[in-house]
Protein backbone atom coordinates (compact mmCIF):
# COMPACT_ATOMS: atom_id res chain seq x y z
CA UNK A 1 0.00 0.00 0.00
CA UNK A 2 2.76 2.45 1.01
CA UNK A 3 4.82 1.57 -2.08
CA UNK A 4 1.81 2.26 -4.29
CA UNK A 5 1.42 5.70 -2.72
CA UNK A 6 5.09 6.44 -3.36
CA UNK A 7 4.74 5.61 -7.04
CA UNK A 8 1.57 7.67 -7.26
CA UNK A 9 3.35 10.68 -5.73
CA UNK A 10 6.24 10.29 -8.20
CA UNK A 11 3.80 10.09 -11.09
CA UNK A 12 1.94 13.20 -10.00
CA UNK A 13 5.18 15.09 -9.42
CA UNK A 14 6.96 14.29 -12.70
CA UNK A 15 4.03 14.31 -15.14
CA UNK A 16 3.78 18.14 -15.21
CA UNK A 17 7.54 18.31 -15.82
CA UNK A 18 7.19 15.92 -18.75
CA UNK A 19 4.41 18.01 -20.28
CA UNK A 20 6.35 21.25 -19.74
CA UNK A 21 9.49 19.91 -21.44
CA UNK A 22 7.45 18.55 -24.36
CA UNK A 23 5.80 21.94 -24.89
CA UNK A 24 9.21 23.63 -24.63
CA UNK A 25 10.59 21.36 -27.36
CA UNK A 26 7.62 22.05 -29.61
CA UNK A 27 7.95 25.82 -29.18
CA UNK A 28 11.74 25.83 -29.75
CA UNK A 29 12.10 23.25 -32.53
CA UNK A 30 8.65 22.55 -33.98
CA UNK A 31 6.49 25.70 -33.82
CA UNK A 32 3.98 24.24 -36.29
CA UNK A 33 3.40 21.15 -34.15
CA UNK A 34 4.18 18.68 -36.93
CA UNK A 35 5.90 16.20 -34.61
CA UNK A 36 3.96 16.31 -31.35
CA UNK A 37 4.36 12.61 -30.61
CA UNK A 38 8.11 12.79 -31.22
CA UNK A 39 8.43 15.76 -28.86
CA UNK A 40 6.52 14.04 -26.08
CA UNK A 41 8.59 10.86 -26.53
CA UNK A 42 11.85 12.81 -26.36
CA UNK A 43 10.63 14.69 -23.29
CA UNK A 44 9.67 11.37 -21.69
CA UNK A 45 13.21 10.07 -22.13
CA UNK A 46 14.67 13.28 -20.77
CA UNK A 47 12.44 13.48 -17.71
CA UNK A 48 12.66 9.72 -17.17
CA UNK A 49 16.41 10.03 -16.67
CA UNK A 50 15.89 12.94 -14.25
CA UNK A 51 13.34 10.95 -12.26
CA UNK A 52 15.63 7.91 -12.01
CA UNK A 53 18.52 10.06 -10.84
CA UNK A 54 16.17 11.51 -8.20
CA UNK A 55 16.28 8.12 -6.44
CA UNK A 56 20.04 8.62 -6.00
CA UNK A 57 19.32 12.05 -4.54
CA UNK A 58 16.91 10.44 -2.06
CA UNK A 59 19.73 8.20 -0.82
CA UNK A 60 21.89 11.30 -0.34
CA UNK A 61 19.16 12.98 1.71
CA UNK A 62 19.06 9.99 4.08
CA UNK A 63 22.73 10.61 4.86
CA UNK A 64 22.47 14.42 4.95
CA UNK A 65 19.47 15.46 7.10
CA UNK A 66 18.52 19.09 7.42
CA UNK A 67 20.84 20.57 10.07
CA UNK A 68 19.64 22.44 13.16
CA UNK A 69 21.21 24.99 13.22
CA UNK A 70 22.05 25.49 9.55
CA UNK A 71 25.67 24.74 8.61
CA UNK A 72 27.76 25.97 5.68
CA UNK A 73 29.06 22.45 5.04
CA UNK A 74 25.46 21.38 4.36
CA UNK A 75 25.26 23.97 1.57
CA UNK A 76 28.56 22.79 0.06
CA UNK A 77 27.35 19.19 -0.03
CA UNK A 78 24.28 20.15 -2.02
CA UNK A 79 26.23 22.43 -4.37
CA UNK A 80 28.39 19.42 -5.21
CA UNK A 81 25.26 17.28 -5.44
CA UNK A 82 23.62 19.70 -7.87
CA UNK A 83 26.71 19.72 -10.12
CA UNK A 84 26.92 15.92 -10.05
CA UNK A 85 23.19 15.52 -10.71
CA UNK A 86 23.18 18.02 -13.59
CA UNK A 87 26.29 16.50 -15.18
CA UNK A 88 24.96 12.96 -14.89
CA UNK A 89 21.61 14.04 -16.33
CA UNK A 90 23.23 15.78 -19.31
CA UNK A 91 25.59 12.85 -19.99
CA UNK A 92 22.99 10.09 -19.68
CA UNK A 93 20.42 12.03 -21.71
CA UNK A 94 22.86 12.48 -24.60
CA UNK A 95 23.90 8.81 -24.45
CA UNK A 96 20.27 7.65 -24.52
CA UNK A 97 19.43 9.95 -27.44
CA UNK A 98 22.52 8.74 -29.31
CA UNK A 99 21.52 5.13 -28.74
CA UNK A 100 17.93 5.85 -29.74
CA UNK A 101 18.91 7.51 -33.04
CA UNK A 102 21.89 5.26 -33.78
CA UNK A 103 24.36 8.14 -34.00
CA UNK A 104 26.19 10.49 -31.67
CA UNK A 105 23.92 13.33 -30.57
CA UNK A 106 24.87 16.29 -28.44
CA UNK A 107 22.04 18.43 -27.10
CA UNK A 108 21.46 21.38 -29.35
CA UNK A 109 20.48 23.47 -26.34
CA UNK A 110 24.08 23.51 -25.17
CA UNK A 111 25.73 22.23 -22.02
CA UNK A 112 25.22 25.34 -19.88
CA UNK A 113 21.39 25.55 -20.29
CA UNK A 114 21.13 21.80 -19.65
CA UNK A 115 23.24 22.10 -16.51
CA UNK A 116 21.07 25.00 -15.31
CA UNK A 117 17.90 23.00 -15.86
CA UNK A 118 19.50 20.06 -14.06
CA UNK A 119 20.35 22.29 -11.11
CA UNK A 120 16.77 23.56 -11.01
CA UNK A 121 15.46 19.97 -11.01
CA UNK A 122 17.88 19.05 -8.21
CA UNK A 123 16.71 21.98 -6.08
CA UNK A 124 13.10 21.01 -6.74
CA UNK A 125 13.73 17.39 -5.70
CA UNK A 126 15.55 18.21 -2.46
CA UNK A 127 13.10 21.00 -1.59
CA UNK A 128 10.08 18.72 -1.87
CA UNK A 129 11.89 15.86 -0.13
CA UNK A 130 13.06 17.91 2.84
CA UNK A 131 9.62 19.47 3.20
CA UNK A 132 7.99 16.02 3.16
CA UNK A 133 10.45 14.64 5.70
CA UNK A 134 9.93 17.62 7.99
CA UNK A 135 6.15 17.16 7.78
CA UNK A 136 6.52 13.48 8.63
CA UNK A 137 8.84 14.28 11.53
CA UNK A 138 6.40 16.87 12.89
CA UNK A 139 3.48 14.45 12.49
CA UNK A 140 5.42 11.71 14.30
CA UNK A 141 6.34 14.09 17.12
CA UNK A 142 2.71 15.18 17.44
CA UNK A 143 1.49 11.57 17.45
CA UNK A 144 4.05 10.62 20.09
CA UNK A 145 3.01 13.55 22.28
CA UNK A 146 -0.66 12.64 21.81
CA UNK A 147 -0.03 9.03 22.84
CA UNK A 148 1.86 10.20 25.92
CA UNK A 149 -0.98 12.56 26.85
CA UNK A 150 -3.58 9.81 26.36
CA UNK A 151 -1.59 7.45 28.54
CA UNK A 152 -1.38 10.09 31.27
CA UNK A 153 -5.11 10.81 31.11
CA UNK A 154 -5.97 7.11 31.14
CA UNK A 155 -3.72 6.57 34.16
CA UNK A 156 -5.73 9.27 35.95
CA UNK A 157 -9.11 7.76 35.03
CA UNK A 158 -8.32 4.23 36.23
CA UNK A 159 -7.45 5.12 39.87
CA UNK A 160 -10.44 7.48 39.96
CA UNK A 161 -12.79 4.66 39.00
CA UNK A 162 -11.13 2.07 41.25
CA UNK A 163 -11.25 4.37 44.27
CA UNK A 164 -15.00 4.85 43.84
CA UNK A 165 -15.55 1.12 43.31
CA UNK A 166 -13.55 0.28 46.44
CA UNK A 167 -15.63 2.84 48.34
CA UNK A 168 -18.70 0.82 47.37
CA UNK A 169 -17.26 -2.33 48.93
CA UNK A 170 -16.21 -0.53 52.11
CA UNK A 171 -19.71 0.87 52.65
CA UNK A 172 -21.23 -2.61 52.39
CA UNK A 173 -18.92 -4.33 54.89
CA UNK A 174 -20.55 -3.19 58.20
CA UNK A 175 -24.15 -3.64 57.14
CA UNK A 176 -24.10 -6.57 54.70
CA UNK A 177 -20.89 -8.64 54.82
CA UNK A 178 -22.11 -11.22 52.30
CA UNK A 179 -23.00 -8.62 49.74
CA UNK A 180 -19.69 -6.91 50.46
CA UNK A 181 -17.86 -10.16 49.67
CA UNK A 182 -19.81 -10.47 46.42
CA UNK A 183 -18.99 -6.87 45.56
CA UNK A 184 -15.30 -7.47 46.35
CA UNK A 185 -15.26 -10.45 44.01
CA UNK A 186 -16.84 -8.39 41.24
CA UNK A 187 -14.39 -5.58 41.94
CA UNK A 188 -11.53 -8.05 41.50
CA UNK A 189 -12.81 -8.90 38.03
CA UNK A 190 -13.16 -5.22 37.15
CA UNK A 191 -9.69 -4.51 38.50
CA UNK A 192 -8.19 -7.21 36.30
CA UNK A 193 -9.93 -5.86 33.21
CA UNK A 194 -8.91 -2.29 34.06
CA UNK A 195 -5.25 -3.18 34.46
CA UNK A 196 -5.17 -5.29 31.29
CA UNK A 197 -6.94 -2.69 29.17
CA UNK A 198 -4.26 -0.51 27.56
CA UNK A 199 -6.11 0.50 24.41
CA UNK A 200 -7.28 4.05 23.80
CA UNK A 201 -10.19 2.89 21.63
CA UNK A 202 -12.45 -0.11 22.17
CA UNK A 203 -15.68 -1.30 20.61
CA UNK A 204 -18.92 -0.04 22.09
CA UNK A 205 -19.95 -3.63 22.83
CA UNK A 206 -16.79 -4.13 24.92
CA UNK A 207 -17.31 -0.84 26.75
CA UNK A 208 -20.96 -1.69 27.38
CA UNK A 209 -20.05 -5.11 28.83
CA UNK A 210 -17.61 -3.45 31.24
CA UNK A 211 -20.21 -0.85 32.26
CA UNK A 212 -22.81 -3.54 32.89
CA UNK A 213 -20.42 -5.35 35.25
CA UNK A 214 -19.79 -2.09 37.08
CA UNK A 215 -23.53 -1.44 37.40
CA UNK A 216 -24.12 -4.95 38.76
CA UNK A 217 -21.65 -4.20 41.53
CA UNK A 218 -23.26 -0.83 42.30
CA UNK A 219 -26.71 -2.41 42.42
CA UNK A 220 -25.46 -4.65 45.23
CA UNK A 221 -25.08 -1.48 47.30
CA UNK A 222 -28.08 0.51 46.16
CA UNK A 223 -30.52 -2.34 45.61
CA UNK A 224 -33.88 -1.14 44.34
CA UNK A 225 -32.75 2.49 44.65
CA UNK A 226 -30.78 2.13 41.41
CA UNK A 227 -32.75 1.27 38.28
CA UNK A 228 -30.81 0.90 35.04
CA UNK A 229 -32.23 1.18 31.51
CA UNK A 230 -30.03 0.51 28.47
CA UNK A 231 -31.13 1.22 24.91
CA UNK A 232 -28.22 0.89 22.48
CA UNK A 233 -28.95 -0.30 18.91
CA UNK A 234 -27.15 -3.39 17.58
CA UNK A 235 -25.84 -1.39 14.61
CA UNK A 236 -23.64 0.57 16.99
CA UNK A 237 -22.04 -2.48 18.64
CA UNK A 238 -18.89 -2.44 16.47
CA UNK A 239 -18.38 1.33 16.72
CA UNK A 240 -15.18 2.35 18.46
CA UNK A 241 -15.26 4.65 21.47
CA UNK A 242 -12.59 5.91 23.89
CA UNK A 243 -11.96 3.29 26.56
CA UNK A 244 -13.74 4.06 29.85
CA UNK A 245 -15.68 6.90 28.18
CA UNK A 246 -19.11 5.38 28.72
CA UNK A 247 -18.03 4.19 32.16
CA UNK A 248 -17.10 7.76 33.09
CA UNK A 249 -20.58 9.03 32.18
CA UNK A 250 -22.37 6.18 33.97
CA UNK A 251 -20.16 6.45 37.05
CA UNK A 252 -20.88 10.18 37.21
CA UNK A 253 -24.62 9.44 37.13
CA UNK A 254 -24.40 6.80 39.86
CA UNK A 255 -22.07 8.62 42.20
CA UNK A 256 -23.72 12.04 42.02
CA UNK A 257 -27.25 10.96 41.20
CA UNK A 258 -28.09 7.80 43.11
CA UNK A 259 -25.75 8.22 46.08
CA UNK A 260 -27.26 11.52 47.20
CA UNK A 261 -30.88 10.47 46.74
CA UNK A 262 -33.07 8.51 49.16
CA UNK A 263 -35.63 7.87 46.42
CA UNK A 264 -35.17 5.40 43.55
CA UNK A 265 -33.03 6.82 40.76
CA UNK A 266 -33.27 5.84 37.13
CA UNK A 267 -30.13 5.80 35.01
CA UNK A 268 -30.88 5.75 31.30
CA UNK A 269 -28.15 4.83 28.83
CA UNK A 270 -29.10 5.38 25.18
CA UNK A 271 -27.23 5.43 21.91
CA UNK A 272 -27.97 6.29 18.32
CA UNK A 273 -26.16 6.38 15.01
CA UNK A 274 -27.02 8.95 12.37
CA UNK A 275 -25.17 10.82 9.61
CA UNK A 276 -21.85 9.19 10.41
CA UNK A 277 -22.04 10.21 14.07
CA UNK A 278 -22.34 8.10 17.22
CA UNK A 279 -24.21 9.74 20.09
CA UNK A 280 -24.30 8.30 23.62
CA UNK A 281 -26.62 9.82 26.21
CA UNK A 282 -26.53 9.03 29.94
CA UNK A 283 -29.37 10.57 31.94
CA UNK A 284 -30.17 10.16 35.64
CA UNK A 285 -33.08 11.33 37.78
CA UNK A 286 -31.01 11.97 40.89
CA UNK A 287 -30.97 15.10 42.99
CA UNK A 288 -27.22 15.52 43.27
CA UNK A 289 -25.98 19.09 42.85
CA UNK A 290 -23.90 19.34 39.69
CA UNK A 291 -23.19 22.11 37.23
CA UNK A 292 -21.63 21.89 33.77
CA UNK A 293 -18.63 23.97 34.87
CA UNK A 294 -17.93 22.07 38.08
CA UNK A 295 -15.52 19.54 36.55
CA UNK A 296 -12.20 20.11 38.28
CA UNK A 297 -10.84 16.78 39.49
CA UNK A 298 -13.66 14.78 37.87
CA UNK A 299 -13.76 12.14 35.18
CA UNK A 300 -15.81 14.42 32.94
CA UNK A 301 -12.98 16.93 32.64
CA UNK A 302 -10.44 14.22 31.87
CA UNK A 303 -12.79 12.71 29.32
CA UNK A 304 -13.09 16.07 27.57
CA UNK A 305 -9.29 16.30 27.40
CA UNK A 306 -9.05 12.83 25.86
CA UNK A 307 -11.69 13.71 23.28
CA UNK A 308 -9.66 16.73 22.18
CA UNK A 309 -6.57 14.58 21.69
CA UNK A 310 -8.37 11.77 19.88
CA UNK A 311 -10.83 13.71 17.72
CA UNK A 312 -9.97 17.41 17.84
CA UNK A 313 -13.10 19.42 17.15
CA UNK A 314 -14.99 16.41 15.76
CA UNK A 315 -16.15 15.24 19.20
CA UNK A 316 -18.23 16.98 21.84
CA UNK A 317 -19.30 16.35 25.42
CA UNK A 318 -22.34 18.24 26.69
CA UNK A 319 -23.10 17.88 30.43
CA UNK A 320 -25.90 19.85 32.05
CA UNK A 321 -28.79 19.61 34.55
CA UNK A 322 -31.87 17.87 33.22
CA UNK A 323 -35.52 18.76 33.70
CA UNK A 324 -37.44 18.42 35.93
CA UNK A 325 -34.50 16.99 37.90
CA UNK A 326 -31.34 15.01 37.41
CA UNK A 327 -28.44 15.36 35.02
CA UNK A 328 -27.77 14.45 31.40
CA UNK A 329 -24.44 13.93 29.63
CA UNK A 330 -24.29 13.62 25.84
CA UNK A 331 -21.19 12.32 24.10
CA UNK A 332 -20.94 12.82 20.33
CA UNK A 333 -18.07 11.31 18.33
CA UNK A 334 -17.46 10.31 14.71
CA UNK A 335 -18.90 6.92 13.82
CA UNK A 336 -15.96 4.60 13.19
CA UNK A 337 -15.97 0.83 12.77
CA UNK A 338 -13.70 -1.55 14.60
CA UNK A 339 -12.24 -2.80 11.30
CA UNK A 340 -10.97 0.72 10.48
Amino acid sequence: MRRGLVWLQLLIGWLPMWAMFAVFMLVMHDPHGEHVARAFLAAFRLIGVAALLAFVVQKLLERVPWPHPFRFSFLLVHVAGAIAYSGAWALLSNLIESAFHGRLIVSGAGLVPLMLMGTWLYVMVIGVSYATRESQRAALAEATAARAQLAALRSQINPHFLFNALHTVVQLIPAEPRRAADAAERLGGLLRLTIEEDRDLVTLSEERAFVERYLEMEQLRFGDRLRVHIDVPDEAADAVVPSFALLTLVENAVRHGAESSIEPVDVHLAGRVENGTLTLVVRDTGTGSRTPDDRNGTGLRRLEERLKVLYGRNAHLDARPDTPRGFVATLTIPREHDDE
